[in-house]
């Protein structure tokens, strides 16, 4: 599994608008995540997300 790298400019042409819910220590971890690397709390999950699905094992 190849270490998770947080890109700064990692945006993408196309967007679907969920809701989700998520743990407040979650949420905070994240949102430190984006304000030091200066980048939006969703572009993080996004890449949280899409690195997760790159490395599941089935």
């Amino acid at each position: 599994m190849d270490k998770l790298e947080i890109i700064v400019n990692n945006k993408t042409k196309d967007s679907i608008t969920r809701t989700i819910r998520m743990s407040g220590n979650t949420y905070d971890k994240i949102a430190n995540i984006a304000e030091s690397k200066g980048i939006s709390f969703n572009n993080v999950v996004n890449q949280l997300i899409e690195y997760a699905l790159n490395n599941l094992s089935e």
